[in-house]
């Protein structure tokens, strides 16, 4: 199987540190979404996977082997990391041939992509008239042109608009279903919370979590459940009883932190009181990230507003 190995990695430019010590495995079979911060070391540890920068200490292999030491890389690894990267004055089927022949790639590989990435209207324009939309797709084709198990994208999303951003999503399940080993970095937490099965968290350039999904949130966000009743009285005395907090929202809503399900429905059934709604209400990628990077960003907003008057 070929997975992504990171392994004690450090990198210092200077004095700062961009990158410290962060060691993590991403696995064939999945979709790991690569999170953190401006200034957390993503873009620096991904630069250092593949091959454009130099780990001051450490590794970071791709099946075991440096991308350097990988005789025709793309047929082994797909990697977007700047759709603007792309020689404007050529034309995306040009740009697509001149990888597929440098790579020994089939040139039926530079259609099938096109085709892929629904581009091929377009693939004999030049890449300069393209939009980002449509640079990021052809960005996406050449990261698939040699068919590779490790695809490692870098805010593919960007520029898309929402039938793209569908096609993207269905792209990396597809390819993970395959058995292909799929690294995706992104700052938007919802998309990567449609997509990803596996999260990789860095900030600082340290590494703050190496977990599935689920258990991210869960880890971060205690439970909460969501009630009505026509009986709001009973229900918060019983329930501050029982050590619980229960807040009433617009519409008689309530809100109660720390409980489940299995906690409140036999409650109200055993103390009668008639329950007109309960659910489980969930916890967000975004509320879990935010609660665990809250120290860790480099620039921060003041949330004070824009155009404030002196």
């Amino acid at each position: 199987m070929t997975r992504i190995e990171v392994q004690e990695l450090h990198k210092q430019y200077g004095r700062t540190r961009a990158v410290d010590g962060p060691t993590f495995t991403v696995e064939p079979g999945r979709v790991t979404g690569f999170l953190g911060p401006n200034g957390a070391g993503k873009s620096t540890t991904l630069r250092i996977l593949l091959g454009l920068d130099r780990p001051t200490s450490g590794s970071a292999l791709i099946g075991g082997r440096a991308y350097v030491d990988l005789a025709e890389p793309l047929r082994e690894v797909g990697a977007l990391l700047d759709a603007q990267a792309a020689h404007g004055s050529r034309t995306a089927r040009s740009h697509l041939l001149a990888l597929a022949v440098s790579n020994r790639i089939p040139r039926r590989r530079v259609a099938e992509v096109l085709e892929e990435a629904g581009l091929s209207a377009v693939a004999g324009r030049r890449i300069k008239t393209f939009s980002l939309g449509m640079r990021q797709r052809l960005g996406i084709a050449a990261a698939l042109l040699g068919d590779p198990a490790v695809v490692i994208l870098d805010e593919p999303s960007n520029g898309l608009d929402p039938e793209g951003i569908i096609w993207t999503r269905e792209l990396m399940r597809t390819l993970a279903r395959d058995g292909r080993t799929v690294l995706v970095s992104s700052h938007l937490m919802n998309e990567t919370a449609s997509f990803a099965d596996h999260l990789v968290v860095l900030g600082r350039g340290r590494l703050l979590a190496d977990t599935s999904m689920r258990d991210f949130i869960d880890s971060r966000i205690r439970p909460r459940v969501r009630l009505r009743t026509t009986d709001d009285a009973r229900l918060r005395t019983v329930l501050r009883d029982r050590g619980f907090n229960p807040v009433r929202e617009e519409g008689g809503v309530w809100t109660v932190e720390g409980a489940g399900l299995d906690d409140i429905g036999p409650l109200a059934a055993r103390e009668g009181i008639p329950i007109l709604e309960l659910t489980r209400k969930e916890a967000s990628l975004e509320e879990a990230y935010l609660d665990l990077t809250a120290g860790e960003a480099e620039y921060t907003s003041t949330g004070a507003p824009l155009n404030q008057e002196a």
